[in-house]
């Protein structure tokens, strides 16, 4: 019995650690707000022109200390419209920075 609760203790402290650990790598830039110094516009695809489609889409960049984009993940939009920001923002430069961060970006598009 004295076994599994160390074991389980164990377990615990090893689960804590993994998620304190997790959280501070994704927060390494939240609040970042870096300058973005090249903005490429995104495509608006034909489908959304043809349907009229239009919105915002929510986009989270990994962006290198360099100030290139290393990954992006859609946070939200209209699916016809994803593509097309998640390619646009993965072209944009931002400013230098010390180290790699994560920044935010909202991009609209508007009915053709």
């Amino acid at each position: 019995m004295r076994a599994r609760v160390v074991l389980l203790t164990v377990a615990l402290i090893a689960v804590s650690a993994s998620l304190m650990n997790a959280q501070n790598a994704g927060n390494s830039g939240v609040d970042s707000d870096r300058k973005v110094t090249a903005r490429i516009a995104p495509v608006y695809p034909e489908l959304a022109k043809k349907m009229h489609i239009h919105g915002a889409v929510k986009v989270e960049a990994t962006v290198r200390p360099n100030g290139t984009v290393k990954s992006t993940r859609v946070l939200g939009g209209n699916p016809v419209l994803i593509e097309a920001a998640q390619d646009a923002v993965s072209k944009w430069k931002f400013e230098p920075a010390q180290a790699e961060t994560t920044e935010v970006v909202q991009l609209a598009f508007e009915a053709q």
